[in-house]
């Protein structure tokens, strides 16, 4: 019985964690769409080494296309320190939401 058990939490995949994603919410500047992008804080970023082995910090490109007929599309550019929190974020083509102003 327990080769079994063991044999079922290695097929079985982990528990999502909360933490193991990062949600980011924007608008198109061409047409308004607001769009949801999700960044795997594990899978999806690219390591920067800067003269070791270890990465000293994660950088991640997003480019969103909404479902409207715009097809503007809206580039995100994000920085991660090495314990992957985020610590810059750029846009072209569109604004985040938490950075609008109330009202917009």
């Amino acid at each position: 019985m327990s080769l079994l058990r063991k044999l079922s939490n290695l097929l079985t995949p982990p528990p999502n964690s909360s933490n193991r994603a990062m949600y980011l919410d924007v608008v198109c500047n061409k047409c308004g769409e607001k769009l949801r992008a999700r960044v795997d804080l594990w899978n999806e970023l690219s390591p920067d080494f800067e003269g070791g082995d270890d990465a000293s910090s994660y950088h991640c490109r997003k480019v969103l296309v909404g479902e409207n007929k715009c097809y503007q599309p809206i580039e995100l550019t994000l920085e991660f320190d090495r314990h992957h929190r985020l610590v810059k974020k750029e846009i072209s083509g569109g604004k985040f939401l938490d950075e609008l102003e109330p009202g917009n």
